[in-house]
């Protein structure tokens, strides 16, 4: 720790994207806090100090949160990154299912929010950056528990913005595409498979892993977060990568049929 250093809390860094950030902000002059579930498998760099966190936990969050601050004495940044995958038809993924993506993708990113606000607002600034994903405005087929999340992600980070700026607090939010890391072999499979989906399933899943392994290397999106983290004129929306900022462009401009055409060709989808 150094005197007057900023402070970051990253969430789910102990691997891929989460993993990459805390390295990031520890170059860019941060004392970084990381956390994930499970201890890392190796020191995550120097500047980085580990702790274990629950985000569906309530206790958990608010343990590691006021750990945090006592040691550190502030938090100046926070990195909500922690996510669960989920492969399926949405028919395939029943309720308990989706409720259990929700409550790590979506409400423990609002716990680890609502945690740190008070503290943000009583030193009079700070930054939220959440992790959204190209999924938050672009639909997919076998996607869909997934992308739900990320939507509620999108909405609840531009609302939440409004209601606390004037307080000198930005919620802002990063849309990254594809990533070059294991998330996926990491996701959940649908529990209730339904037989006639299995061959586009089938298809969907070589799309995915082709989309994966021509991925952008965590560490280009982790500067997109740094840059989130220190820009003086902070913008809400940060499309990352090679395909998310170019996707957000077509989806503006081109007709919504066409749009959609593009969407089901690249998952080869008939009709």
């Amino acid at each position: 720790m150094t005197a007057n250093r900023p402070v970051a809390l990253v969430t789910g860094a102990s691997s891929g994207l989460g993993r990459a950030t805390a390295r990031a902000l520890a170059q860019a002059g941060f004392d970084v806090v990381g956390t994930s579930r499970k201890a890392p498998d190796s020191t995550p760099g120097e500047g980085v100090t580990f702790l274990a966190l629950d985000v569906t936990s309530d206790d958990s969050v608010s343990s590691v949160v006021q750990e945090v601050i006592d040691r550190f004495g502030r938090i100046d940044v926070l990195v909500n990154n922690a996510g669960l995958g989920i492969n399926g038809a949405a028919e395939e993924i029943s309720v308990a299912q989706a409720q259990r993506v929700f409550d790590v993708n979506v409400f423990g990113l609002m716990r680890m929010t609502r945690a740190v606000l008070p503290h943000m607002r009583g030193q009079g600034h700070g930054r939220v950056i959440n992790i959204s994903s190209l999924g938050g405005f672009v639909g997919n087929p076998f996607m869909s528990v997934y992308i739900a999340t990320k939507h509620a992600v999108e909405g609840y980070t531009e609302s939440l913005d409004h209601e606390i700026r004037e307080h000198g607090v930005r919620v802002l939010r990063v849309q990254p595409g594809p990533l070059n890391t294991s998330f996926d072999t990491n996701s959940v499979e649908a529990d209730t498979p339904v037989p006639v989906y299995a061959h586009q399933r089938a298809i969907y899943d070589e799309v995915i892993e082709e989309g994966l392994r021509n991925g952008d290397d965590p560490a280009v999106i982790a500067k997109v977060v740094v840059a989130a983290a220190t820009d003086r004129n902070p913008k809400l929306s940060y499309p990352a990568g090679s395909r998310a900022p170019r996707l957000k462009v077509l989806r503006r401009i081109l007709p919504a049929r066409t749009f959609d055409k593009q969407v089901r060709k690249f998952n080869r989808m008939t009709g």
